[in-house]
């Protein structure tokens, strides 16, 4: 997913950098608020970050200028919602083109736009949407951390090809050529990564109860179906 340091043409470097910036600023906010109004959340806030980190980091190679790895978004964004994954996903970005060469400071706007912004949000999006209509947590959780492991590399694969077209069939061309080889190596990422995401909520329904309950992931009022459904 991290579009190599120099890769992208200087325009589309800055512009997705434009673009990245109010979603980054607004989550800054809200983790401030987070923080200060529940101290006790930085524990469950730095695990989050920590779990983003170690899953970005291992990276297979695929596409020339880019690679593959799960993206560890859609836990964090499922716990403290999109905004506040859109600042930890950046610092992880930021210091893994720091200290591990992946990524770039170059590209850092245009694989903060996909990997903590669109990732994050399509990932809660998808996890609130099905628990609304009563699917089981879990199930949910899964689904969740599937979604936005996928559609980071969908928005990866749109800028690739929106940076480099295909000759002959333009954007469009190069967006399939791009998709397919991701998929290749992302779909049973994705798929592991919805299963680990799911293992790791297990173990916080827990050993974390009461944060889950205040963060609105176990509802005080359904909290005893909820642990059934861990539990199951």
């Amino acid at each position: 997913m991290h579009i190599a340091e120099g890769y992208l043409p200087p325009v589309h470097a800055a512009a997705w950098g434009v673009a990245s910036a109010p979603f980054v600023v607004h989550g800054v906010r809200a983790l401030t608020r987070e923080v200060k109004a529940n101290p006790e959340s930085t524990l469950l806030l730095g695990a989050s970050g920590a779990f983003t980190f170690v899953l970005s980091a291992l990276k297979i190679p695929s596409v020339t200028g880019s690679c593959s790895h799960p993206t560890g978004t859609g836990l964090g964004a499922i716990l403290f919602r999109p905004p506040v994954m859109a600042v930890l996903g950046t610092i992880t970005l930021l210091f893994q083109a720091l200290l591990l060469a992946h990524g770039g400071l170059t590209t850092l706007g245009a694989n903060v736009f996909s990997m903590a912004i669109v990732g994050p949000w399509t990932g809660f999006g998808t996890y609130w949407l099905l628990r609304r209509s009563n699917v089981p947590l879990m199930v949910s959780v899964f689904f969740g951390a599937f979604v936005a492991d996928i559609s980071t590399y969908c928005v990866t694969s749109v800028q690739l090809a929106l940076a480099f077209p295909d000759p002959g069939s333009g954007v469009l061309g190069a967006l399939a050529k791009f998709g397919g080889i991701f998929a290749v190596t992302q779909l049973p990422l994705a798929v592991s990564e919805g299963l680990l995401t799911v293992l790791v909520m297990r173990l916080l329904t827990q050993s974390s109860k009461g944060d889950l309950t205040r963060l609105g992931v176990l509802l005080p009022s359904r909290k005893k179906n909820e642990n059934a459904e861990a539990s199951a």
